[in-house]
């Protein structure tokens, strides 16, 4: 079991952090690499033609082991989950009439390329919404989702967690029911990945892509993107010298490549390298391979299934732990709890969490604490 790991990042003590899907403290040690890397800019001439691909290799093999990728050259580095997304939607072709599924209220960057793609092949976009009623709520939405797969199905393109409320799909079975009707299945694993295991080998998708300010714990403006081998021969959104085959040969960069990098390496983003932003998340994946994912979900569970109980006692709603994440949850209000005063008491007591819909979005992490909890249950009583 893990303990706790305040120690390791710059948080305040004054301060409840409970709203790690907004976005992620970094940690000291991404910090202080991050100052070095921007000073090294100071001095240009140390930076060496390994540099562009050294540190780029390394992070996707560090993503490799979280996720268990085979190959860690099946991984592309984006600037943002839209940017993954859109690299799947460019090579996807429809036929009038069949079907994308996503599910309802899904974050934004997974969904406006699912309905440019609709609109241009005159396909349909199908959202599956959450059911009315909170009763079972979580396995009623999963099984919606798999009832609503069919022959006309081209496309899945779901999170593992929905990011307003920590619902959890079961990827595993949805997985064999896109197989059973030959529809890609595309994962954005921003709002899990990192903290709650995830394997590319066991759920077979067609596509991951996450983003690194979240709970890979990194800095903004940089992710990583999975890409399966029947994805790897595609047309990239952009063109840029550090995707075509030996452009590790500075000095033979004007004999022109007609040949991309292999497999993902066509899709990364135009100056990849990123001399600062890489460093800091390579150093941040590798302190989630050493905690762990799973591990992460066991500490998360310890220090809130007290205060969730209690919760529910006062009349919340929190879904059924079998269908939620424990770093990731959403509390709905009964009527008798006013949510502007709420609000009020968390400002006063430096308690932050987001709200998301109807839902008051609670995401703790490894720097979080059972007197955390305790904190914030005080404000609902």
């Amino acid at each position: 079991m893990l303990t706790n790991q305040k120690e390791l990042f710059r948080l305040p003590e004054h301060v409840t952090y409970l709203n790690g899907a907004y976005m992620s403290p970094f940690l000291k040690s991404v910090e202080a690499i991050g100052h070095a890397s921007v000073s090294k800019k100071c001095f240009p001439y140390e930076v060496t033609g390994n540099d562009f691909f050294e540190n780029t290799n390394r992070l996707k093999q560090e993503f490799s082991k979280l996720v268990a990728i085979d190959d860690y050259k099946n991984v592309a580095i984006i600037p943002a989950v839209s940017y993954g997304i859109a690299t799947v939607a460019n090579n996807i072709k429809l036929n009038a009439g069949d079907e994308i599924l996503v599910v309802g209220e899904q974050f934004p960057s997974n969904i406006y390329s699912w309905q440019k793609l609709a609109n241009q092949y005159n396909a349909t976009l199908q959202i599956i919404s959450a059911p009315a009623d909170f009763n079972q709520r979580g396995q009623q939405w999963n099984q919606a989702i798999l009832e609503a797969i069919h022959e006309k199905t081209s496309v899945v393109a779901m999170p593992h967690v929905h990011w307003a409320d920590g619902t959890l799909f079961d990827l595993m079975a949805i997985r064999e029911k896109t197989k059973t009707h030959n529809a890609l299945l595309i994962i954005d694993g921003t709002q899990s990945v990192g903290a709650l295991p995830f394997s590319v080998k066991e759920i077979e998708p067609d596509a991951l892509i996450c983003a690194g300010y979240k709970w890979l714990l990194g800095p903004y403006s940089i992710g990583l993107a999975y890409y399966s081998d029947a994805l790897t021969n595609g047309n990239p959104i952009e063109e840029n010298w550090i995707n075509r085959k030996n452009s590790e040969d500075f000095g033979g960069l004007v004999n022109y490549e007609p040949e991309y990098q292999p497999k993902a390496g066509r899709y990364n983003v135009g100056e990849m390298s990123n001399f600062t932003l890489t460093p800091m998340l390579i150093n941040a994946i590798e302190q989630l391979n050493e905690w762990q994912p799973q591990r992460v979900q066991e500490y998360c569970k310890s220090i809130s299934e007290e205060a969730i109980q209690t919760l529910r006692k006062l009349g919340c709603f929190i879904e059924d732990d079998a269908f939620r994440a424990q770093h990731l949850f959403g509390i709905y209000l009964p009527k008798t709890i006013n949510l502007e005063k709420l609000k009020a008491k968390f400002t006063k007591q430096n308690i932050f969490v987001s709200f998301r819909g109807n839902a008051i979005r609670v995401s703790p992490h490894v720097y979080n604490s059972k007197e955390d909890f305790e904190k914030l249950v005080r404000c609902f009583r």
